[in-house]
């Protein structure tokens, strides 16, 4: 399964973003969305290196939740699937 993640522009040049989520940095290009105007401080949806969409920062920071939400269900889930070492 393959995501679009949000991250927030935190340059521009040349057609590339400097972008940040969660404390991991990427360089995005920007050519997709060249009609539309797009800033340093824009939250963009990233898929495979390419941003796909404008989004707002309220529906950037659900998705982040969301994201956390699913790691730590999924980590719980892995937990109880390992053996018992006694005790």
């Amino acid at each position: 399964m393959c995501l679009a993640i949000p991250m927030k522009i935190i340059n521009i040049a040349n057609g590339v973003a400097k972008c940040e989520a969660t404390g991991v940095f990427r360089d995005v290009n920007l050519h997709l969305l060249e009609k539309d105007e797009i800033n340093v401080g824009d939250f963009i949806l990233v898929h495979l290196g390419y941003a796909i969409q404008k989004v707002n920062e309220p529906d950037a920071r659900t998705c982040w939740d969301t994201y956390n939400a699913m790691q730590v269900a999924g980590d719980l889930t892995n937990d109880s699937r390992k053996p018992n070492n006694g005790g």
